[in-house]
């Protein structure tokens, strides 16, 4: 009788868990090669059950497919569960007003979520405080995109910041951070290297500008 168990056992792990496992793979690889896939398959899980996470998802989903008006459209409606810790929701809506150059919401909806602990030094912040450069208000936006400035990271924004001080003429705080990044691209992993190739070629080049 304890070998007929022991047989169903090893077949469901080797057979069943594997094939579940190689599914989920193909499945997750063929939402990359085919964004449009996931977000109808996902559009279908919401008909099947509207869950608060469910049409977060779908919102996501259509973030990263750049359908700004339809992610809008699911954040505002997960927003009207009052239940729920809406702080990832509004992050994320607040990226899709910046998209769409709304600063005016960005604006309003940080309001909401600036005093949450993970506001602070966040690609929100960032975006807060480039809308704000938008709207005028330098003073503000410069306090606001300074938080971004953490070693081994957020290099891209770096750079953005490193531009908007050399619009104010603060070419020096400008030129330390650029040297910051600088320096630590020399000790990226060969996949950083590639990921931000542009940004580094970049602040190479504003280097030597601001050293000339």
């Amino acid at each position: 009788m304890f070998l007929p168990v022991v047989g169903s056992l090893i077949y469901l792990i080797t057979q069943v868990y594997n094939k579940r496992d190689a599914e989920k793979i193909t499945n997750e690889i063929a939402h990359v090669i085919n964004p449009s896939k996931k977000v109808k398959d996902l559009e279908k899980r919401l008909e099947f059950s509207e869950s608060y996470q469910n049409r977060l998802n779908l919102a996501d989903a259509y973030l990263e497919i750049k359908d700004y008006n339809n992610a809008i459209t699911h954040y505002l409606e997960a927003l009207k569960d009052n239940s729920q810790n809406n702080f990832y929701a509004i992050k994320q809506l607040i990226e899709v007003y910046f998209n769409i150059e709304d600063c005016e919401k960005v604006i309003h909806y940080v309001e909401k979520i600036k005093d949450h602990p993970q506001f602070k030094k966040s690609r929100t912040q960032f975006v807060y405080g480039l809308a704000l450069e938008r709207e005028g208000k330098i003073e503000a936006a410069e306090s606001n995109l300074r938080q971004i400035d953490i070693r081994y990271s957020f290099y891209e924004e770096r750079l953005i910041l490193a531009k908007f001080l050399l619009s104010i003429n603060k070419n020096e705080d400008a030129k330390e951070i650029l040297k910051d990044v600088q320096t630590e691209s020399s000790h990226m992993t060969k996949p950083n290297k590639r990921l931000y190739r542009a940004t580094i070629l970049e602040v190479d080049k504003l280097l030597k500008e601001l050293d000339n």
